[in-house]
């Protein structure tokens, strides 16, 4: 007799939604979180005493409508104080561009670039709709398929072709191309080439001129195919999706149990029996769904011994690069930022004010090494959200691209150096800034590994490269959710479709343990 039917570890966002549908199926589920707050990178913490920030991701714009319905998460207490923000692309002499929907304006953009950016976001969409409908369901082998896999084939295929003989053409052709030279044959303007850009490589460790960032920047342009006209910010931080995704998997049965670190996947022969938790206690399943990154999973969790010698080399070789630091700001008064208003500081900001600019960013994490002018995505969410602060007190958070992994010398000795760096860089488009900082935090890819679990801290647990995307994540032979192992599946955004937070790998992990049944 076995304690549940499912085990998931991780209380990540796709961690709880897969748990959820599991037991909306009628399976009797534990979510197994080592940390004591649920929602993982989803995530709200009072960083200083009386201010709280999104602590990882800090916008909402990718979560699956069909998530949010099924799993009732506005009932559970999902609610947002700003949607369908406009980014800004700041200007230092406090001119600026705001991209809305499909519209660009200010800064002095020419007409031909505001239709260029008009035909070009219609473009993209038609691209990145078709990405979402290969999101929506496992991705198909491309060797042993069956009908299931040949039929999506088909459709993939059928959507390309009712693009029109132009649009299919043009996908094929930029899709594997950087965003710099889609860039320079779409606009003149190199505050919008930036802005655009940017979109392109947050979260990676790759600059414009990097194969692959066509892709990544069509990756995160998929939340915009359900309707969001640009980013949203949640009441209460990021958390609250993590809490609204845990009351709803609670209301369905779902055992939820926070400090309670997984420290091994046991076997009995070649079958998944459960986990023993680092307290020592065994906890029993057949089946056992790991939201944490595959690396890990496989590494720490199962066991390399466990498994053949050519999944073992596979999982070896996937890559977790990343470029991305995170800063928190508590200040004691709201900054101002040359050329904004009050309104316009509860936007999203980036700082990049071209091309070149971001890929000098860029260039010194190759080396280990910190950059002197860093991209930064800014989001001052108490403008929007007065439960994050006291009254007239504010939080400035930014996306800091970028930051190595370990720098030469290690972050003991570049980390201070570096925060300065930062603050000093907003403080050119926020005269005053630094007298206003009561409190600051940055939180380095290193940080968010030892903090998340995330190997190498990177959010996508894996890069997002087309030889790890699609029915190639995170590896051939472990693309469907389901590994080599009998009842271990997989979860997390290792997995087919990716990072942020979209819920999508959680869902199609669900539908693929449900379909495949317990292990015979």
């Amino acid at each position: 007799m076995t304690d549940y039917d499912a085990l998931v570890i991780g209380g990540g966002h796709n961690g709880l939604v897969c748990a959820t549908y599991l037991a909306k199926a009628g399976k009797k589920v534990a979510v197994l979180e080592a940390r004591d707050t649920l929602g993982g990178c989803a995530s709200t913490r009072e960083f200083t005493p009386g201010f709280k920030v999104s602590d990882c991701a800090q916008w909402l714009h990718q979560l699956a409508p069909q998530i949010i319905k099924d799993l009732k998460l506005e009932q559970y207490g999902l609610a947002y104080s700003a949607r369908n923000l406009p980014t800004i692309a700041l200007g230092q002499d406090g001119s600026h561009l705001t991209l809305a929907g499909n519209a660009v304006n200010g800064a002095g953009i020419s007409s031909s670039d505001q239709a260029a950016y008009k035909t070009f976001h219609h473009k993209m969409l038609k691209y990145a709709n078709l990405l979402r409908k290969a999101y929506q369901r496992r991705p198909p082998k491309l060797v042993d398929s069956n009908w299931a896999d040949r039929l999506t084939l088909v459709k993939l295929g059928l959507g390309m072709k009712f693009m029109g003989r132009d649009d299919m053409s043009d996908f094929m052709r930029i899709i594997l191309i950087n965003i710099y030279d889609l860039m320079k044959e779409s606009f003149d303007n190199p505050l919008l080439q930036g802005a655009v850009s940017v979109d392109a490589v947050l979260g990676t460790a790759m600059g414009p001129r990097s194969p692959n960032t066509v892709f990544t920047y069509l990756h995160r342009l998929v939340g915009a195919t359900y309707g969001y006209q640009g980013v949203s910010q949640v009441t209460g931080g990021m958390g609250m999706i993590g809490q609204a995704l845990a009351d709803s998997a609670q209301n369905e049965g779902v055992d939820i149990r926070a400090t309670a670190k997984v420290a091994n996947i046991n076997l009995d022969g070649s079958c998944v029996e459960g986990v023993t938790l680092e307290s020592g206690e065994r906890v029993t399943a057949p089946l056992v769904i790991s939201n944490v990154d595959p690396v890990t999973t496989f590494t720490s969790l199962l066991g390399l011994q466990n498994i053949e010698t050519g999944m073992a080399r596979r999982v070896s070789q996937i890559r977790n690069n990343s470029g991305t630091a995170k800063l928190h700001l508590a200040l004691n008064d709201l900054p101002q930022f040359t050329g904004l208003t009050n309104e316009q500081l509860g936007h999203r900001l980036i700082i990049a004010p071209d091309m070149n600019y971001i890929e000098r960013a860029f260039n010194p994490i190759k080396y280990r090494e910190c950059c002197s002018a860093p991209v930064l995505d800014i989001s001052i969410s108490s403008v929007n959200d007065s439960t994050l602060t006291s009254p007239g007190k504010h939080v400035l958070s930014a996306l800091v691209q970028y930051a190595p992994y370990s720098p030469v010398g290690g972050w003991h000795q570049h980390k201070q150096a570096f925060t300065d760096v930062v603050i000093d860089r907003i403080s050119q488009y926020a005269p005053g800034l630094r007298t206003q900082i009561v409190a600051s935090e940055l939180c380095t890819p290193a940080d968010l590994e030892q903090d998340y679990g995330m190997t190498g801290g990177q959010w996508h647990h894996g890069e997002l490269t087309m030889d790890q995307v699609l029915m190639m994540r995170p590896f051939p032979g472990c693309s469907q959710y389901a590994s080599a192992v009998d009842g271990l599946f997989l979860c997390g955004a290792g997995t087919h479709p990716g990072g942020n937070v979209m819920g999508l790998a959680g869902s199609n992990a669900a539908a693929e343990v449900i379909k495949r049944g317990n292990p015979t």
